[in-house]
């Protein structure tokens, strides 16, 4: 018996059966042709069964499949690290490979916390966003901040041992750094679009005012664009705008191809575990962190994003949607916001969307809304009709 994720199993509907893919569609095994325009929890940037990714990974498996970096090492590993630490902004060179977005986020955390310890500092508070998410393994489920996931591994009334939440407002950032600035390790946010939160988005200047008070404060900030990352806000990545010390990139790290993530500090993180002692060494260590086939996957998938000018491909993608949504509304509807590569519609009632799974996937639409959000996030070689298809599936179930 299968566990599948975020589901009751005793009521859980029988899950769609995929015989193939190509391109953003899934056809599925009683003959459907869905556009699946989730992208696969938001990774499957360059469609399904691309053929250059196939032919990346195929290569590398005739040599070997993985072997693990304690005590050894491989080129496909070499080679992505040095592209990222090259195609990254500023001095973020420094590469800790993990096997998914959460554990990069602990990885992070845990960076974070013994880069105070190794210095001789007892900084031990950590400031989060409220209706963060940042994954379910357990630190990542503290600095979180959603009921709806974690409820039952803590009340959610009660003030989190040593995590501060706030919203995104300047102000509220202000207050947080003046009443706990010196007690803070670091600030981790989603920049600019919260996702499994509610599809958030609020703006740079949010960000610009963190990098200051963080480096007033001497306080590390931490940007999970595990989400946001490799375009979908419009930017490459938000790092690209505010700077942050340490990164954490996964899903479209791959192309959705394998599991595999990354967390990238950057040169004074680095320095604090630069020494003899041996206490001051990072003690973790994945199994697959920095498999070959998912190092020769990434590597494609990001010489297919600069070679296809996907941050044209995403401008475009986002006027579409912008011109398709125009003045689009319904009383059942709180907000539609877009960014870059995701449209989101907000209702006020979560039960509005009940039936709407079923209801685009007649349509030819893979969708999965949660809570009271219907959103796409599409691949980005999607073409204008499939876009226009999902677009006009959101919209047609308000006019039913």
């Amino acid at each position: 018996m299968i566990w599948y994720p975020y589901a009751q199993m005793k009521t859980l509907e029988p899950p769609i059966k995929i015989r193939s893919a190509r391109g953003v569609h899934l056809y599925t095994e009683d003959g459907l042709d869905l556009i699946d325009s989730i992208s696969s929890w938001w990774c499957v940037i360059h469609g399904y069964n691309h053929p250059e990714i196939n032919q990346a990974i195929t290569e590398q498996l005739g040599k070997f499949a993985h072997v693990m970096l304690g005590g050894l090492t491989h080129e496909p590993v070499q080679k992505l690290s040095e592209k990222l630490a090259a195609w990254l902004p500023g001095d973020l060179d420094y590469c800790f490979f993990s096997d998914s977005g959460s554990v990069a986020v602990e990885v992070a955390l845990k960076m974070a916390q013994q880069f105070n310890f190794n210095r001789g500092s007892d900084r031990n508070v950590i400031l989060a966003l409220e209706h963060a998410y940042h994954g379910d393994t357990f630190k990542a489920m503290e600095v979180g901040d959603d009921e709806d996931y974690h409820f039952a591994f803590g009340n959610a009334n009660e003030k989190k041992r040593g995590v501060v939440h706030i919203p995104t407002e300047i102000s509220a950032l202000e207050d947080a750094f003046e009443r706990y600035g010196r007690q803070l390790s670091c600030f981790i946010v989603e920049p600019l679009l919260q996702g499994a939160g509610g599809m958030r988005m609020y703006h740079v200047s949010f960000l610009e005012r963190a990098r200051t008070l963080c480096d007033e404060n001497d306080v590390l900030l931490i940007f999970d664009e595990v989400a946001t990352g490799f375009g979908r806000t419009g930017n490459r990545f938000v790092a690209d705008l505010v700077l942050p010390d340490i990164l954490v990139l996964g899903k479209a790290l791959t192309g959705g191809y394998i599991g595999h993530a990354v967390t990238v500090a950057n040169q004074r993180v680095w320095d604090g575990f630069w020494s003899d002692d041996p206490t001051h060494a990072l003690m973790h260590g994945p199994t697959f962190m920095g498999n070959a086939l998912a190092c020769a996957a990434a590597l494609k998938s990001i010489e297919l994003f600069e070679r296809g000018n996907y941050l044209e491909k995403i401008r475009r993608i986002e006027e579409i949607t912008k011109r398709e949504m125009s003045g689009f509304t319904s009383l059942e509807i709180k907000e539609v916001r877009i960014m870059g590569g995701c449209v989101c519609v907000e209702v006020h009632d979560s039960q509005t969307l009940q039936g709407f799974r079923r209801f685009a996937m007649e349509r030819g639409v893979l969708s999965r809304p949660f809570l009271k959000y219907m959103y796409a996030m599409v691949p980005y070689i999607i073409e204008e009709r499939e876009l226009v298809q999902v677009l006009e599936t959101m919209k047609a179930w308000f006019c039913r």
